[in-house]
């Protein structure tokens, strides 16, 4: 079932947020590798202040497609993923997760789905069946919950 939805994500995953100027969105540039590391904070956040919803949306958009990539990259090598493959794309998007949450305002509703997705990943990927323990309805659930938030700050995500 995660495989099924990581892989309708991937086909999902070149959509750009919708711009409220009313102008044509541009085209994403290509995804960078699963190896390349992954973005702390957006750039438009001045230290010390926090990022808003759409910000932060915007950025969990990208951690999610490079989440994707990975993931389709490690099923699509010819071999059964292993643990250790799984465990690093989860770990690697929890702590994306978490970095973004903690750039956010404390009462803000995507921080609150951050929070819970990245705990969730974080679980499954310290499980000794990273894909299995992922298969779960508080996954799913975490998921959804950022899905709907980002939703209501006006940026399209599917996780």
């Amino acid at each position: 079932m995660i495989c099924a939805s990581l892989i309708t994500l991937s086909a999902c995953g070149g959509e750009e947020p919708e711009n409220t100027a009313g102008s044509t969105p541009s085209t994403s540039a290509a995804a960078p590798s699963a190896s390349a590391p992954a973005s702390s904070a957006p750039a438009s956040a001045p230290a010390g202040a926090a990022t808003g919803d759409k910000e932060l949306c915007e950025s969990v958009k990208k951690a999610g497609e490079e989440m994707m990539d990975a993931f389709v990259a490690a099923f699509t090598s010819g071999n059964e993923p292993d643990s250790a493959e799984l465990k690093k794309v989860l770990t690697d998007l929890s702590k994306e997760l978490e970095t973004l949450a903690a750039s956010g305002g404390a009462d803000s509703k995507v921080v609150a789905a951050l929070k819970g997705f990245g705990a969730e990943a974080s679980k499954a990927a310290s499980a000794a069946d990273p894909m299995t323990a992922a298969e779960n309805p508080a996954f799913e659930k975490a998921g959804s919950e950022i899905t709907a938030a980002c939703k209501t700050a006006g940026v399209t995500v599917n996780f």
